[in-house]
């Protein structure tokens, strides 16, 4: 929890906001994205999804907490088992960034800020840096942000983005019940029918195309998420 040590009064980091990482074969990686947030929040949580190699051990040892699944749930269910133990803990928001060093932990405040202002999703959007990407990331992350704004009746520039910062209101009111990378299509979608209030601001990386370290299945996944948008799309409002 926080930072202990000489100079910590003079931290700023947001004592009611917590990061969650999550992690699924990231040793190489996830230890320097620990480390990089932890000053930015007040608690860091990494989900070991089910990793075969020292992820747990790498963040353990750069700080953070960490909860281990034995085996592969998904990114969806991993976020899940965060936001209830992080809101549980009482933290008002969770900023959530991936472990293989593309999303910068140096860009959350940019998030925190925009969150401050009222939204209750703030997505770190990369729509400006599409044409850095390969044709066929280019094309789905295009694709899918088009087709997802029609789905939840607004524009979203870069819905597949994982760098975010949910209010915990939203969590409690839509949930996260998907397990796989569909969750965070069919939570925009979800919220935005919902009335929640929506924002976007523009991210640097630290790389523009992330297909080498990505987990992400081209075609099943896709098929996940067009079902799981469509589904949400059609939900009866509460």
């Amino acid at each position: 929890m926080g930072i202990v040590g000489p100079g910590c009064c003079s931290m700023k980091f947001p004592l009611s906001i917590a990061a969650v990482i999550p992690a699924f074969n990231a040793a190489p990686s996830v230890g320097d994205v620990v480390r990089r947030t932890l000053p930015q929040v007040a608690e860091v949580l990494v989900v070991d999804d089910g990793s075969i190699d020292q992820t747990s051990v790498e963040a353990r040892n750069a700080g953070a907490q960490v909860v281990s699944q034995e085996i592969n749930r998904g990114k969806g269910a991993a976020l899940r088992l965060a936001f209830e133990m992080l809101f549980g803990k009482g933290f008002e928001a969770v900023v959530t960034l991936d472990a293989d060093g593309q999303h910068l932990p140096e860009e959350i405040p940019k998030l925190i800020d925009l969150w401050r202002e009222g939204p209750d999703l703030v997505l770190g959007s990369r729509d400006h840096l599409f044409e850095e990407m390969s044709g066929v990331r280019k094309a789905s992350n295009g694709i899918s942000s088009r087709l997802i704004s029609f789905a939840a009746g607004q524009r979203v520039g870069d819905v597949q983005t994982g760098f975010r910062i949910y209010r915990r209101g939203l969590i409690e009111d839509v949930g996260f019940p998907e397990d796989r990378f569909e969750a965070e299509s069919a939570v925009v979608v979800r919220a935005a029918r919902r009335g929640f209030q929506l924002a976007s601001v523009p991210i640097h990386l630290g790389f523009a195309d992330g297909r080498c370290t990505s987990h992400y299945r081209p075609i099943i996944d896709s098929l996940r998420i067009a079902k799981a948008v469509i589904g949400a799309r059609f939900e009866r409002l509460r």
